[in-house]
């Protein structure tokens, strides 16, 4: 394997030297992480990775789904079953059978993000294949038991200044508050309110999951008025923990207007499991404002992830559960369903509303024209199915001519995988190089404006968005 530096750049050579110039400007700025699945605890802990099947493989779907697409069940990758039962199947012999499937991941995104961390970290010169696997998996495991290879080390080589987590409403935070504690650790790790399960009437385990968190608040379980103060509470305890964003997942962005009765109504059938699917996703659209509201009140950065079919595959799910990656991107509007939310809070300057797709074909029709527009909508990067070097310049170029540049939010690298958080950070800023020289070379933009837009992009923006 070998990492051409000018990889991701124009292939015209005028246009790849400016390129190259703007990405020196901005190649070696501190990665801000606003949005991302890391834990906590890999860092509070900072234990050695186990294994390289572990590290790569097992936790990251991105890889997983497009071996099981070749016919690999997932069981013989490593992925855990729900049961809790032992995993039979050793790392080396998952790392086997990454190896050879390798050339599955010809072109992909997951595949330069993969090549990217075994040549730069790692040093891997050879493509991995069966003949080799044994010999790769040595090597990354030898790395793996130095201290340089320490999660603490790595934030610390990557250059993270800030990286935001993704937590449950009623977790203690405990491993943030150990490492906010920590004298020794100098980086930013902060949580992310990530309350859908919560405010989702036919989520499984609703119903329990609000009594606890009236427990925990000390409200009372079947009230409204309990309800909407206990989720304030809690989200008041994140922000003294250094957290700055909220964050709702969706199947589409739907916001409705109740007066308080009705709302209490619909809020004690849920309880009974008595509403029907219409009307929970009227409640839930009516939470969606709810948390807009609360989000003005607390200044949380309120982030908007919806169209995804999530665990599409109902055997999948029963066996191994979520994420494993058989959730599936759905066609997704957002003009009519935000509507109510933003004739309420679209103009307040203490509202920040960030909306993600992985529908592009929204990015031209529907957000770039509410981002042109209202104050608090912010464009979100491309996220999950979008975020791979074509859909990245097929993006910028879908909103930068009706919303410019400054009403985005910056690159986020949505990820599990800690490895390759660096690696997907630098393809973000090669790509937005290569857009910026086209747009110099074809006379539409000065290159000194062209070199502060690359650094505001990577720096400028995701502080003022997320509120940094």
């Amino acid at each position: 394997m070998r990492l051409d530096p000018d990889r991701l750049l124009p292939s015209d050579p005028a246009t790849r030297a400016v390129a190259r110039r703007l990405y020196e400007r901005v190649a070696g700025l501190a990665i801000i992480s606003p949005h991302g699945h890391v834990d906590a605890a890999l860092l509070a802990d900072n234990e050695p990775f186990s294994d390289p099947a572990e590290l790569l493989i097992r936790r990251d779907h991105y890889v997983t789904r497009l071996i099981h697409a070749a016919g690999v069940p997932l069981e013989r990758l490593g992925v855990p079953e729900r049961t809790g039962d032992a995993i039979t199947v050793s790392p080396r012999e998952v790392w086997r059978t990454f190896c050879e499937h390798w050339h599955l991941f010809a072109g992909t995104a997951s595949g330069y993000w993969l090549a990217s961390g075994l040549v730069e970290l790692f040093g891997i010169e050879l493509d991995p294949c069966a003949e080799n696997s044994d010999q790769l998996f040595d090597a990354i495991q030898e790395a793996l038991a130095s201290p340089e290879f320490r999660p603490r080390a790595l934030f610390e080589r990557f250059a993270i200044e800030v990286l935001a987590t993704t937590d449950d409403p009623l977790d203690d935070l405990a491993a943030h508050a150990a490492l906010a504690a920590d004298p020794s650790f100098a980086g930013r790790v902060i949580p992310t309110f990530r309350p859908d399960a919560y405010l989702h009437p036919l989520a499984p385990g609703w119903a329990d999951r609000v009594a606890r968190l009236a427990q925990r608040c000390g409200s009372g379980a079947s009230s409204y008025r309990g309800y909407l103060d206990a989720l304030a509470e809690r989200r008041r305890y994140f922000v003294a923990h250094g957290a700055v964003c909220a964050d709702h997942a969706m199947v589409q962005p739907l916001s409705v207007e109740l007066a308080e009765p009705d709302a209490a109504a619909l809020f004690a059938r849920g309880l009974a499991g008595e509403l029907s699917a219409a009307e929970a996703a009227v409640f839930s659209g009516h939470m969606l404002i709810e948390m807009a509201r609360m989000s003005v009140e607390d200044g949380l950065v309120m982030t908007l992830h919806p169209g995804v079919y999530r665990n599409h595959s109902s055997d999948t799910f029963a066996r191994f559960g979520p994420d494993t990656g058989h959730d599936i991107p759905l066609a997704t509007s957002f003009v009519e369903g935000l509507r109510p939310l933003l004739e309420r809070y679209g103009e307040n300057p203490d509202f920040h509303l960030v909306l993600f797709t992985v529908d592009e074909t929204t990015f031209s029709r529907e957000i770039a024209p509410l981002a042109g527009f209202y104050p608090s909508v912010y464009i979100g990067a491309p996220w999950w199915f979008l975020d791979a070097p074509d859909a990245i310049l097929r993006f910028r170029a879908a909103v930068t001519e009706t919303a410019g540049f400054y009403r985005g939010a910056g690159f986020v690298d949505d990820t599990r995988a800690f490895l390759s958080i660096p690696a997907r950070h630098d393809t973000s800023r090669r790509l937005d190089s290569a857009f910026l020289a086209r747009l110099v070379c074809e006379g539409r933009l000065e290159l000194e404006a062209a070199e502060r837009i690359a650094v505001d992009l990577v720096d400028t923006l995701p502080r003022k968005v997320f509120k940094l």
